[in-house]
């Protein structure tokens, strides 16, 4: 008997990986604190809601960064960054959802339909729960109970997968089963 009714997956660290060594070279060649500028809490959040676009919030950024041609020419390249799938995660999550649904839970902005259809992941989930569709972003509790929602399971029949341990937290707090996803093996011991 599988111990879920559902699987509730981040997105960004767990299915889909940046680049990173891309990331650091273009903040080296460009001598511009990119990564901290474009995550600043003040700048990421609205994309993150979907209160502005991908497109407002790189224009934040640059601005952030001193409006230059040569912040607009980082930016431009730190949003183009190549990302890829686990296919292991793929395979277990797809193994997982032959007994129970499985969405996909994310911060993300307003490209993320279009991210997932290049990834060729239109039709692998059966849900997406994206922050900046439903006006809530991890770790509020109500994007988990939107989850749980579109599952058809209770809180405490699903498991939650992030690689970051505050989401996982707030997962746990409503009675999920909350795994901090750091390798592959964090969830081939629970999915197997």
């Amino acid at each position: 008997m599988f111990p879920f009714d559902a699987v509730l997956t981040d997105f960004d660290g767990v299915l889909r990986h940046f680049d990173h060594a891309a990331q650091a070279d273009i903040e080296a060649r460009y001598g511009l604190p990119l990564m901290k500028t474009a995550f600043d809490p003040e700048l990421i959040l609205p994309p993150t809601l979907g209160h502005v676009s991908e497109a407002q919030w790189a224009e934040s950024i640059v601005a952030a960064l001193g409006g230059d041609e040569r912040a607009r020419q980082a930016v431009a390249e730190f949003i183009e960054i190549g990302f890829w799938v686990d296919e292991q995660v793929r395979e277990l999550l797809a193994r997982a959802q032959e007994r129970v649904p499985v969405i996909i839970v994310t911060n993300a902005m307003d490209t993320l339909e279009e991210h997932i259809d290049r990834l060729g992941l239109t039709y692998f989930a059966d849900d997406v729960v994206s922050s900046a569709r439903v006006g809530v972003a991890k770790p509020d509790p109500r994007i988990y109970e939107i989850a749980a929602e579109r599952a058809g399971a209770e809180p405490g029949r699903c498991l939650f997968v992030d690689d970051r341990l505050p989401n996982v937290e707030a997962a746990r707090a409503l009675g999920m089963t909350g795994i901090h996803y750091r390798t592959f093996q964090d969830l081939a011991d629970v999915l197997g």
